[in-house]
């Protein structure tokens, strides 16, 4: 669709008139009809303000004139996976794996290459290959040759520390002990729990990213652990292949 046909749309799904949609975005009213009609686009301010209204991201207001990369994994970014700043304002630049609520999840590249490279390792890429494109394109995305400025001193990773720390300390039977702690979004986490009432219920929220982790079971078997955590809670779960039958360990409040 063309810019004139987005704003079109992003403005009647959300039930708001041409004026009320001007009034948002300090506008006239006439400025949003000559949007509209296609006689002019927002400048860059508004279009700023458009996409934090809207929830969208200003390359899809504009109809993706160009693709989007995120600077710190490499990934092509589509509309459902671009990060979001703590206001919910999308960030163009990151995925939100990497980018979550206005901080930087990976400060260790080594990290983030062991995570990419086992969903890229299939049929038509090996490990090695893989392993060899990530060493080769990071170095060259914007966060990692400005990690010196961008980054936060360490302080995310003494966070994910102290929360191994606690996660450990739970002393869970047949858990491993966890070493590393990844960013997970909750829509590939979030698993339903069954009640002694028959009934499900989910505890996450599935646009939040969590730090997460899958470990064995040292019983052996077909089940594994599932680790999430962030701030305010320590989640631990144990489930079949492709999250089966999962069933709640512990949820408990840091």
């Amino acid at each position: 669709m063309k810019t004139q046909e987005i704003l079109h749309e992003l403005r009647t799904r959300n039930g708001l008139s041409q004026e009320a949609l001007a009034e948002k975005v300090f506008v006239t009213r006439q400025a949003v009809s000559r949007w509209e009609s296609g006689e002019t686009v927002p400048n860059t301010e508004t279009l700023k303000l458009l996409s934090a209204l809207f929830g969208v991201s200003i390359n899809t207001l504009l109809d993706a004139p160009h693709p989007l990369v995120c600077q710190c994994c490499g990934m092509p970014l589509e509309e459902d996976i671009i990060s979001r700043e703590k206001d919910g304002t999308p960030n163009e630049d990151y995925c939100k794996w990497c980018y979550a609520d206005g901080t930087y999840t990976y400060s260790n590249m080594d990290d983030l290459i062991e995570v990419c490279v086992k969903h890229m390792t299939g049929e038509h890429c090996t490990e090695a290959q893989a392993r060899s494109y990530m060493r080769e394109k990071l170095p060259t995305l914007d966060y990692w040759k400005r990690y010196e400025e961008l980054g936060d001193g360490g302080a995310f990773e003494a966070f994910k520390q102290k929360l191994i720390g606690e996660i450990n300390d739970l002393h869970i039977e047949g858990m491993p002990k966890v070493e590393k702690l990844n960013a997970l979004v909750g829509s590939y986490v979030n698993l339903p729990y069954r009640l002694p009432n028959g009934n499900t219920v989910k505890f996450l929220d599935d646009s939040t990213t969590y730090l997460g982790n899958q470990l064995e079971c040292e019983f052996g078997g077909d089940h594994c652990f599932g680790v999430l955590a962030n701030m305010d809670f320590i989640l631990v779960c144990t489930y079949e292949a492709g999250g089966k039958n999962p069933e709640l360990v512990i949820y408990k409040k840091r």
